[in-house]
């Protein structure tokens, strides 16, 4: 199950050197002119999670696998793309291939690096991305509608369905909101994301700030901040140029580094988890002595969902799933003393999966 995060910009925001950190690689070339990206990049990394530590120790496992997400590196946008400016095209087919937009934005100043548009202005750039994104979705949908208009006119319920999800993202996009922002009916949620809008997908802001700010922020970033929350978007705050340098450090002179900085953990971290978050993904974990390991699932999925995350076999033979509480788990010691004091559940077919699950699954091929 793969989900992807696209990190989107104007070029020379500090998109490739945030995903250079990322991923630990020089794999997306970083240089100070526009355009530097032409091929998106991908790169998979882990999602920090100490509750995965604290398990395999429990359980003394002899390996521990994190759970994984994806980020892919996206050619910088500039004004005009929804019309094939630049390399506005292949940016925006980029970006409907991704779950997820990471949007960076420059709140920094520093002479020696260009911006696109002579001035830094995070909210402006925000502005432009986001107009040349919403002016697609509205080309788009203006486009499919018409002959569905037809469709639905001669009684077709399915066609006056997908007008009226159309409709409901044409509302906002015409006041200059993203589609994301329409008001769906219970039930249909599937269907409006089937639309493949570009503004339909999450947002998470990345303010890239200098060194000096990355603990408190700047200006610039208390803006993104204030922009974000009126968009009920994410924003997480990080210094690219310090993860890159955290990046290159080995594992135990990375404490030294972020307590010099006056950091509690990369800022990469929580950039990571954010976008976890904002695919609406949870994890679950099994646990024994060959590993212990992370595995993840969409919010509100249900057991045998799980199950077919380690193997289709899982789920098509699913017959329950032993399930303890992570917080049980770990307070008792681990799955036989739990099971000692009754925390270990069996679970049918309808059990939703809680985020911390440990789970051991019971199946027949």
């Amino acid at each position: 199950m793969g989900f992807r995060c696209g990190i989107v910009g104007l070029p020379n925001v500090g998109k490739s050197t945030l995903f250079n950190a990322l991923t630990r690689t020089a794999a997306a070339q970083a240089a100070n002119y526009p355009f530097c990206t032409i091929e998106p990049n991908t790169g998979e990394v882990a999602v920090p999670d100490p509750r995965l530590d604290t398990i395999a120790e429990i359980g003394k496992s002899a390996q521990i696998v994190p759970t994984r997400i994806s980020f892919v590196d996206i050619a910088g946008l500039v004004r005009g793309a929804s019309k094939g400016e630049g390399l506005g095209n292949q940016f925006l087919a980029n970006i409907r291939e991704v779950d997820a937009i990471v949007h960076v934005l420059r709140c920094f100043d520093d002479g020696d690096v260009t911006h696109v548009e002579g001035k830094i202005d995070p909210v402006a750039d925000a502005d432009t991305v986001n107009t040349e994104l919403m002016l697609s979705d509205l080309a788009s949908l203006e486009r499919r509608v018409t002959p569905l208009r037809k469709r639905a006119a001669t009684g077709d319920k399915n066609a006056r369905a997908e007008v009226a999800l159309m409709d409901a993202a044409l509302d906002k996009l015409n006041t200059g909101k993203p589609a994301r922002l329409a008001e769906i009916p219970q039930g249909e949620e599937d269907a409006f994301r089937a639309l493949n809008l570009l503004t339909a997908k999450p947002v998470l802001y990345v303010a890239n700030v200098d060194e000096a700010s990355a603990a408190s922020g700047n200006e610039h970033s208390r803006r993104v901040e204030a922009m974000a929350a009126e968009e009920g978007a994410g924003c997480v705050v990080i210094s690219a140029g310090i993860e890159a340098e955290i990046a290159q450090l080995p594992d135990d002179e990375q404490r030294d580094f972020l307590d010099s900085l006056g950091l509690e953990e990369p800022g990469l971290d929580r950039l990571i988890r954010a976008g976890y978050a904002l695919l609406g993904l949870i994890t679950f974990f099994t646990v024994g002595p060959k590993e212990a390991r992370a595995w993840t699932v969409e919010e509100g999925a249900r057991a045998p969902q799980a199950a077919g995350t380690i193997h289709t076999d899982f789920e098509h033979g699913f017959i329950r799933a032993q399930t303890i509480a992570y917080d049980d788990f770990v307070s008792l010691g681990g799955e036989q003393a739990a099971k000692e004091a009754g925390k270990a559940r069996d679970e049918g077919k309808d059990y939703v999966v809680v985020d911390g699950d440990v789970m051991l699954f019971k199946f027949n091929v």
